[in-house]
């Protein structure tokens, strides 16, 4: 199932010559994905103690959305095209977005009414869409970005809800039933990852076993 995480190489491709320019700069990937994290919780306190007396600050999410996406592509090629791969990148990226993201999510708790469980269902399946897609290479597979319902789809769905909040045209009861649906993708996009890892796996099982047989 398609995600907008597939439109990643022509946004990489965009961001190129300011990636040059901040590598030139003396930027690392390192610092490029604290930055989004530290910024992230600040635009998510913004939003989840201003937004319920003053509208207009959900429009902080898809502002923010967008350019965490582009900030988060910009990482990852400082790290790959220009050696600045390690270790702690790894765990720094993942666990920077995981905590990012459910900032930015729990923000919309400054919706009046809104409802917790959907909330937190819509979180926690959040966070275990991203460990169901690290697991991958645990069992010998690549890292999983299949959709419904990746980073990328949040990030948008999120950011749409911010846009509609702020102008006033959907309330708490519209939220909760949208945080149910996502709740529902998330859980879903785990599901297809996980087939997919193990799809990968058994083929390579497949094709070591023939190797084995025809030497």
């Amino acid at each position: 199932m398609a995600s907008i995480y597939a439109l990643k190489g022509r946004f990489q491709a965009l961001l190129r010559p300011l990636v040059r320019r901040l590598h030139a700069l003396g930027a690392t990937a390192n610092q490029v994905t604290v930055a989004a994290a530290l910024v992230s919780l600040a635009v998510a306190a913004a939003v989840g103690l201003g937004a319920t007396t003053r509208p207009a600050l959900f429009l902080l999410l898809p502002g923010w959305m967008f350019l965490r996406m582009a900030m988060n592509a910009i990482d990852g090629m400082l790290a790959r095209e220009f050696g600045q791969q390690s270790r702690l990148g790894a765990y720094l990226n993942e666990l920077a977005d995981v905590i990012a993201d459910s900032a930015l999510y729990l923000a919309l708790f400054a919706v009046p009414g809104l409802m917790t469980a959907p909330m937190i269902a819509f979180v926690v399946l959040a966070a275990l869409t991203e460990y169901a897609g690290v697991l991958g290479p645990m069992i010998g597979a690549p890292r999983r970005y299949d959709g419904p319902m990746g980073k990328s789809d949040r990030a948008f769905a999120v950011g749409l809800l911010g846009v509609l909040l702020a102008a006033g045209w959907i309330g708490a009861a519209t939220v909760n039933a949208a945080l149910v649906l996502l709740s529902a993708l998330c859980a879903w996009t785990v599901v297809r990852r996980v087939r997919a890892g193990l799809r990968h796996h058994a083929a390579q099982d497949a094709v070591a076993e023939r190797q084995g047989d025809h030497p």
